[in-house]
């Protein structure tokens, strides 16, 4: 009887495993479709694979087979300030993160509406993610709990803001938000502007300068010292964003060039090496979400590290 429950578990198992392969390899079939179909209307694969990469004012969804294109252009808007055109036309990266934003909004509030003494479904989930984020990030870096607490709200929502930006990056016909750098220069100016902020209240505005350079360092090292520190400033915030947008635009780009390595050996190769890219992307998917969670756990685990220093110096 044990034997023939094992088989069966085995079975389920085996069964799983191949719907999941068989779902990844779909889903790194439909990611390169707008690559492929670029392609095969008579673009050359880097040149498609950037137009899918860098941000735009139109939105292309284009048929995998056929090549036909259905472009939406998105509104354009400039205005003139002192002589100085501003550009504020709405583009894809913007759109996704206004989509991004209006999901977080929606998830945490019906999984709010959820809460009971013990936690369920998207509620347990939520709660499980943010007390990790209060236990593990926030009150290990400020002094005490109640700094620590007040600092929570910002990053649970740097961590799942950032994260669903990441996802919405593994959709077909979407576009990865964090993979411009513009965006993750912003985010990374958040936490700049914060981390000011939050040594400035601690200290002071004249004492947060006074000690930007630690105490015992000898008087003849402050020529070295102070320069160093002040670069020190704006080499944080520059590496949070560089270390977002280099990971996540990596991640497209390898996946659309596996799937566009078949157009690009020609039609005698294609059917020997079709196999070989679809399984590589389906691979690069699985990476690529495990990079997701892994590029906001990061960006929010050093926003942590980066204000709790700034309010807490010694």
């Amino acid at each position: 009887m044990w034997n023939g429950r094992r088989q069966v578990g085995e079975g389920m198992r085996a069964r799983l495993w191949a719907v999941g392969l068989s779902a990844f390899a779909v889903a790194s079939l439909a990611l390169g479709a707008p690559v492929a179909a670029s392609a095969a209307g008579g673009d050359t694969v880097p040149d498609a694979v950037i137009h899918h990469v860098v941000d735009g004012n139109d939105i292309a969804f284009q048929h995998p087979f056929t090549g036909s294109t259905v472009t939406l252009v998105l509104p354009q808007f400039k205005i003139t300030l002192g002589g100085v055109e501003i550009d504020l036309s709405i583009t894809r990266h913007l759109l996704i993160m206004w989509v991004a934003a209006a999901v977080l909004v929606l998830v945490i509030t019906l999984a709010a509406r959820r809460r009971s003494l013990v936690p369920r479904g998207l509620y347990s989930m939520i709660e499980m993610v943010v007390t990790f984020i209060r236990d593990e990030l926030a009150r290990k870096n400020f002094g005490t709990k109640e700094e620590a607490d007040r600092w929570v709200p910002f990053l649970a929502t740097a961590f799942f803001f950032i994260f669903i930006l990441n996802l919405f990056g593994l959709i077909p016909y979407s576009a990865t938000a964090t993979g411009n750098i513009a965006v993750t220069a912003g985010l990374a100016l958040i936490t700049f502007i914060l981390t000011l902020y939050a040594g400035m209240r601690a200290q002071g505005v004249v004492g947060y300068f006074a000690h930007i350079v630690p105490q015992g360092v000898p008087i003849w090292l402050y020529p070295i010292m102070l320069p160093v520190e002040i670069l020190g400033l704006f080499t944080k915030p520059f590496a949070l964003a560089v270390r977002l947008f280099a990971n996540m635009v990596a991640g497209g780009f390898v996946i659309y060039f596996l799937i566009g390595l078949i157009f690009m050996l020609g039609e005698g190769v294609a059917p020997l090496v079709a196999p070989v890219s679809v399984a590589f992307g389906a691979a690069m998917i699985l990476l690529k979400l495990f990079v997701a969670f892994l590029q906001a756990y990061i960006f929010t685990m050093l926003s942590a590290l980066f204000i709790g220093m700034s309010a807490h110096p010694h």
